[in-house]
């Protein structure tokens, strides 16, 4: 098919560390919102169009589990194919995939067998990045490195990353990667306005190392949105019982500091998700921001945080204010 051939003409693009890659400063998440493959075509070609060139996955994403991979695979296939050397395309492993003792974590063996599905999955002989999706603490950090490490030797991913390490657990991973010629490129880990534990644990080592970030859950599930300003929708995240969001983490105090984030945003022709996002790409040491959406409409309001001024002086300590309160 024919795509945007102005894609890249307004596309912001970061340097992953002290790595050759760059990443999109914002890129696109395919997690529960990913199996539907008419939506999923829909909504990947227009990111395509629109400059976005990063799609992460896990091998978890679903559901069920797969799904995601599954059916982005089939748009990949179909759509893609002489694109995809302008992509890039990243999993994981480390929750929960099959019975047994094998099936989670972060064994060797796990690690490379989960990947060898998700490559089927997706119907590719490499992914550009693959991460270990969570620590482990019962095996050996020094085995799921060296798994990492064989898998891009293998050529299977091109670049190792992890994803919600501590400081301390990255230093180790980086080093040990390190001592066996492998670079750890990159780390996702979780960061917004209401989850700033980075700033202070991971950020400097990241920073010290050379090592790109890209932070996931941008927006705290729908939190930093106009979407509970009012209440808790019957609909929203919020109101479902099984859901990561609980009814009980939207409190009268949370959502007073929701309310003057919102008036700033206004007062910088902002919604609170746009600001939310300008905000993380305000420190030159994050990569990228990762969002997941369930519309093509909140792809491009999120991307429309990429073209705001940046948030300085002023108005970057009133937000620290309404955030300390």
């Amino acid at each position: 098919m024919a795509f945007n051939p102005h894609r890249y003409d307004n596309a912001s693009f970061r340097r992953c560390g002290n790595s050759g890659l760059k990443l999109p400063a914002l890129s696109l998440g395919g997690w529960h919102n990913f199996t539907d493959r008419d939506f999923v075509r829909d909504l990947t070609v227009h990111a395509f169009d629109r400059g976005v060139t990063h799609f992460d996955f896990a091998n978890n994403y679903g559901p069920p589990p797969g799904r995601a991979e599954q059916t982005f695979g089939k748009v990949l296939r179909k759509d893609f194919r002489a694109h995809r050397d302008e992509l890039i395309i990243s999993s994981k492993a480390g929750y929960l995939m099959w019975p047994g003792p094998y099936g989670e974590w972060g064994s060797k063996k796990y690690l490379i067998a989960s990947l060898e599905q998700s490559l089927r999955r997706l119907k590719l002989d490499y992914v550009d990045i693959f991460y270990s999706h969570r620590f482990d603490p019962d095996t050996p950090l020094d085995e799921t490195m060296g798994a990492l490490d064989q898998i891009v030797r293998q050529g299977k991913a091109l670049y190792a990353g992890i994803s919600s390490y501590s400081g301390e657990q990255t230093r180790e991973a980086y080093e040990l990667l390190a001592v066996r010629g492998t670079k750890l490129t990159i780390h996702q880990p979780a960061y917004n306005m209401l989850n700033r534990g980075i700033e202070d644990d991971l950020l400097p080592d990241t920073a010290r190392l050379g090592i790109g970030v890209i932070a996931f859950c941008p927006l705290a599930q729908g939190l930093l949105t106009e979407r509970y300003l009012a209440g808790i929708p019957d609909d929203s995240r919020a109101a479902d019982p099984d859901g990561f969001l609980q009814r009980d983490a939207v409190t009268p105090k949370l959502v007073a500091k929701m309310r003057k984030l919102a008036d700033l945003a206004a007062e910088r022709d902002q919604t609170l998700a746009q600001l939310a996002i300008s905000w993380i790409l305000r420190d030159p040491r994050i990569t990228s921001v990762l969002c997941g959406v369930s519309k093509i409409s909140q792809l491009d309001q999120n991307l429309a945080a990429l073209n705001a001024p940046p948030i300085v002086g002023d108005h970057l300590h009133r937000i620290d204010a309404i955030l300390a309160e």
